[in-house]
């Protein structure tokens, strides 16, 4: 499947994602998983919105990671710099590249793989770092390289400002 057809498929209320050409739909994830990815959201957006350092884009917002054969991933929550933003500009189509930041929050359904897996291809994309937060396990691992992976406890705070400038929480703070 392509970037093009992946746009013209109706959603039937699910979410989809295209993964080297093959449609991966997914469940919709559970109420914790929500609250969750709407705490990273906000907490991000606020930041964003005082620096004014870029845009923050919503779960629903494919980015395309690879062409032939295509790839389009939605994280749970997005960043991508102002320069970027601006040389791009706003499209009513999927973000034609990886943003800066990606953070993807763990369903009781991913298993390990799957969500490294996932991690690995924002950074192959060009995303500086991810954060993927479990909210059974309440930790928050950073990816900012293939070796370069840090897992946060509750009371860790992490800087993130290699990719959003400036961010830095704690990660109690993802959890409501």
């Amino acid at each position: 499947m392509s970037v093009d057809e992946l746009l013209e498929l109706p959603d039937g209320g699910m979410r989809h994602e295209l993964v080297d050409g093959e449609l991966i739909t997914m469940v919709p994830p559970g109420s914790e998983h929500g609250r969750v990815a709407m705490r990273i959201g906000v907490l991000l957006t606020n930041h964003v919105a005082q620096t004014r350092s870029g845009e923050t884009l919503a779960a629903e917002t494919g980015f395309i990671l690879s062409r032939d054969p295509d790839t389009v991933r939605a994280p749970d929550a997005a960043f991508v710099s102002r320069e970027r933003f601006v040389a791009i500009g706003s499209t009513p189509n999927y973000w034609p590249e990886a943003p800066d930041f990606a953070a993807e929050v763990v369903s009781p359904s991913d298993s390990f793989t799957e969500v490294q897996t996932k991690a690995i291809a924002w950074l192959d994309a060009g995303t500086k770092a991810v954060l993927v937060v479990d909210p059974q396990q309440r930790t928050a691992t950073v990816y900012r390289g293939r070796d370069a992976v840090t897992v946060h406890r509750e009371h860790d705070q992490i800087d993130l400002g290699n990719a959003v400038p400036g961010w830095r929480l704690v990660v109690a703070e993802l959890f409501p």
